[in-house]
């Protein structure tokens, strides 16, 4: 039994070992990203150097029965690895916003639901895959 644990413990440590993903904060928890506007902030973690690391941002959504994206302007913070999400989607429809990071040749991205009152960040989408286009759909219905 104790073997068992002991392989089980290293293989999730080479499992999250070099690991990149994005961490979604509070605009309202930065001065910085309060002055841009930011709707969202984003923190690239993992093994890696932050400084490095590029992210992007899209607003997807569905209006009226038509789908439209809206590309979202990302800031760099002066935290290295930090941005604030800055952009403005319509009122109407059902929105995600679609933030992509990459570092090198790491990729990870996080799909999060957004509407008229702002981004639902405790029921984001995390992966190290591009997201398939059902999970897009799932997030907007």
């Amino acid at each position: 039994m104790r073997k068992s644990v002991l392989i089980l413990t290293a293989l999730a440590g080479q499992l999250l070992a070099g690991g990149f993903f994005l961490q979604l904060g509070n605009p309202e928890a930065s001065a910085e990203a309060r002055k841009l506007g930011a709707v969202v902030t984003v923190q690239a973690a993992g093994c890696h150097d932050p400084a490095t690391a590029k992210v992007t941002a899209t607003a997807i959504g569905m209006v009226n029965g038509q789908r439209r994206t809206v590309p979202l302007e990302v800031k760099g913070l002066s935290t290295p690895g930090m941005f604030a999400v800055i952009g403005q989607w319509p009122k109407e429809g059902k929105w995600a916003i679609e933030m992509v990071g990459t570092n090198g040749e790491q990729f990870t991205n996080t799909l999060v639901a957004a509407g008229p009152n702002g981004v639902d960040r405790t029921h984001a989408k995390y992966n190290m895959h591009k997201f398939e286009e059902h999970d897009v759909e799932a997030m907007l219905r």
